[in-house]
């Protein structure tokens, strides 16, 4: 499998020779000081029945590279006689509170033995930051407050693993899957688990927490969590899963995590054998430029890119769409390393942008003759990073979705790592451009924390860093055509009459 570019590599945890290794990665990024963290599991070996400890390495942001701190173990997030794993953190920012979710499992028992048992051995327990991961709390158990009698339910359960997110009601949420119990007694042994994705929230800034409904229908493990927007006003919570279907599932929830509707294969994201994690992350679409002539009918535009404005911004589907015009707003929307373009007058109107709370906020020309236009808000679009193949845990890629209410929106992957890879978790950032630019200075990039090796996706867990226009310019590109008689707000695809949203 080839790719035209790999963004660069920086190793943050290396397994020893002694055969200690570092697993499940989870990255936050925290804007207001300008701070990666980048937590793992450090096992005694690659089994999950020998995880011990977690460890955190801290990184500071200087617009194109990272300085990174040394490694250090988090020793107040153990629980006595439980090994630690799942890191989820989670930032809170209106207390400025730094969360650190993960589960501790009594002694050396294996997730396989409880599944089979059904004998729980897992706990739920939290530490926290108030100075951005310098120090952190003891640790404190909050199964029984949390999840209570339901926990005779579970075979066992986990979380993420990988970040959380704050909506921006304040709801913090932490996704997890659980192994429910169907059938608790088949001739005196443990019938049928089944696994199911689901979310722990909070709506007082962390002092209580609560769990939502299991998505219904589909096998759902492993999963992460974006809040959409989409340019009417409105919001829905999407949920990306492991499966052991052979592709991802999505699902969608239109009360911010309480309920999920039921789930969805999405058939151009594949999953290896038995599954693997994968982590999503959203961010709001840039918008630069209103064309004042109409869309050129030979550029196909999928997802939300024909929903922001006719021909906003050009997706990436087509090779027309990156020819001429269309190859400058990419370059002005999303590039750290170019010069905004001179657009053309004669079929583009230049936009006033401004950030306010992440959001990119549209502003028509004050010179243009002023005109009603509908409320409008920056749709969400999301990234997504997986192993490529669904053979074997191989080629760590990353897909983009325009309108992720569609399945069939995902773009192929690039491939960023040729080779075993596995596990990764996805950090959105704005970045200053090395120059002033007509976006307020800011571009759109990522950090994605990954595992992998050359043998083994587990000899590594690496660290790289890419801008959007860096994932345009290397995606594939395809088109696609929207599906008759579906419902654009649906979770489904079926008609009006039978949509379940609107």
């Amino acid at each position: 499998m080839g790719s035209r570019h790999f963004p660069a590599r920086t190793v943050l945890f290396e397994k020893e020779s002694n055969g200690v290794t570092y697993r499940v990665p989870a990255l936050i990024y925290l804007p207001c000081v300008a701070k990666l963290l980048a937590f793992a599991e450090e096992r005694l070996s690659a089994d999950d029945a020998h995880a011990n400890l977690l460890v955190l390495r801290r990184g500071t942001v200087y617009r194109s590279y990272v300085e990174w701190e040394d490694m250090r173990v988090l020793e107040t997030a153990t629980l006595q006689h439980h090994r630690s794993m799942n890191p989820c953190p989670l930032y809170d920012e209106f207390t400025g509170t730094l969360f650190l979710f993960f589960i501790t499992v009594l002694g050396r028992t294996p997730e396989a033995y409880q599944i089979v048992t059904g004998q729980n051995v897992t706990r739920l327990c939290c530490v926290t930051s108030t100075d951005q991961g310098l120090s952190w709390s003891k640790a404190t158990d909050l199964t029984q407050q949390v999840i209570g009698g339901a926990i005779k339910d579970w075979a066992t359960f986990a979380l993420g693993p990988g970040h959380g997110i704050q909506l921006r009601s304040g709801r913090l949420l932490v996704p997890a899957y659980s192994y429910h119990i169907d059938c608790k007694e088949c001739f005196g042994q443990l019938c049928k688990t089944t696994p199911h994705s689901f979310a722990f929230y909070s709506d007082d800034h962390g002092r209580g927490w609560r769990f939502g409904e299991f998505i219904p229908n589909l096998q759902t493990g492993e999963c992460q969590l974006v809040s959409v927007d989409e340019e009417d006003g409105s919001n829905v919570l999407y949920c990306n899963a492991r499966s052991p279907l052979g592709f991802r599932v999505q699902a969608l929830s239109t009360d911010d995590g309480a309920v999920f509707h039921g789930g969805q294969l999405v058939q151009r994201l594949v999953e290896p054998p038995h599954g693997c994690h994968g982590s999503v992350i959203g961010f709001p679409a840039p918008l630069v430029y209103v064309p004042t002539s109409p869309p050129d009918p030979a550029v196909p535009l999928r997802g939300s890119a024909h929903r922001l404005l006719p021909g906003v911004l050009p997706a990436p589907q087509s090779l027309p769409a990156r020819q001429a015009a269309g190859d400058e707003l990419l370059t002005m929307a999303t590039s750290s390393h170019h010069k905004p373009a001179e657009p053309q007058e004669s079929s583009l109107t230049p936009l006033h942008l401004s950030q306010v709370g992440g959001d990119i906020l549209v502003q028509e020309d004050p010179m243009a003759t002023p005109s009603p236009a509908p409320f409008f808000q920056a749709p969400t679009w999301i990234l997504y990073s997986h192993p490529t193949s669904s053979m074997s845990r191989v080629n760590m890629g990353v897909h983009l979705s325009t309108f992720p209410r569609d399945v069939e929106s995902w773009t192929e992957p690039w491939v960023i790592y040729e080779g075993p890879s596995a596990y990764s978790d996805l950090a959105y950032m704005e970045l200053p451009y090395n120059e002033a630019s007509i976006a307020g200075g800011t571009a759109i990039a990522f950090a994605c924390l990954y595992e992998n090796g050359t043998r083994s996706p587990y000899e590594q867990i690496s660290f790289s860093m890419f801008t959007l226009h860096d994932v345009l310019q290397n995606i594939p590109l395809t088109a696609s055509t929207p599906q008759k008689n579906s419902c654009p707000r649906c979770p489904r695809k079926q008609g009006r009459r039978r949509c379940l949203v609107s």
